[in-house]
Formats: structure tokens, sequence, C-alpha cells
């Protein structure tokens, strides 16, 4: 990976799948490299994936099949920017139906714990503008659901 900063996302073995999928499933994706275990190791044997080097639109990533010490969890999530509602259900659908999990507010988890946030540029926008007159209203206003 050429790039100064790269998200390193810690796997219990499905690194490289998780990379595969990114790269079918999100424009601007790609694997780029796998690195594989050159002899055995405690935990794992000869050619063994060790690392994934891939990009997620464009956002260089690398997976580490690091073992189950640790899980991903929302305070992590791809924010995922959409041109229109057909864009979010494609994007959000290939997410949940391939073993992931659906939330809310364009929320989901993938099969490997990795949380998404997908969502419609239109809705955030409108958001924001509601944001905006409620801070305008003064204190009284109250915050509008997602």
């Amino acid at each position: 990976m050429a790039g100064k900063n790269t998200i390193c996302l810690w796997f219990d073995g499905g690194a490289e799948e998780a990379a595969r999928f990114y790269a079918r499933t999100f424009p601007g994706s790609e694997v780029l490299a796998v690195h594989r275990a050159p002899g055995d190791y405690p935990s794992g044997r000869e050619g063994g994936v060790l690392t994934v080097e891939f990009t997620v639109m464009g956002i260089p990533c690398l997976g580490l099949n690091g073992g189950a010490a640790f899980r991903h969890s929302e305070a992590f999530s791809f924010q995922v920017a959409t041109d229109d509602q057909a864009e979010t259900d494609r994007l959000w659908h290939a997410i949940v139906d391939h073993g992931g999990q659906p939330g809310a507010c364009g929320w989901c988890k993938d099969r490997w714990g990795l949380s998404w946030q997908i969502t419609p540029r239109a809705l955030t926008a409108a958001r924001a503008r509601r944001a905006t007159s409620a801070a305008a209203a003064g204190p009284a206003a109250r915050p509008v659901p997602c």
C-alpha cells in the first residue's frame, strides 16, 4: 500500500473473503495483494492468509487475520453516501443478504461484524437542514430522529 494512512481491520480468519466481497460490492474497491504464511506457525499453516491489502471505495485497508482476540464494534463503521434509494437498497441488501444483520437508520453489519452506514445524500442533506432549523428555533425544538 502506497498511502500514508491505511485502515487495519482485524479478522478471525476471514480477511480474504471479506476483501473479495467488498471488491465485488462497492465501486472503487479492489483486492491488491494477498500475503500468505511462508511456513507453519503456532496458529496456522504454511500458505494460510496472513494479511490482505485492499481498497474499499478508494480507502486503503489491510485485512489482518489475527484470530478471535478482538471483534469489530459500532465504534468503527464505513459511512457510504449513496446517490439514490436504489443504490442504498442495493448496497444495504448486498451486506444483509450475504449473512449480515440489519440495523436502524441505514446501519447494518456485515457477516464479519463490520458496521456500515448506507445513507442517501438527500437524506443526509435534509437532516442537516432540519438540524439547522431546530437550532435556530431555540432550546424548545426537539431533535428529529433518523
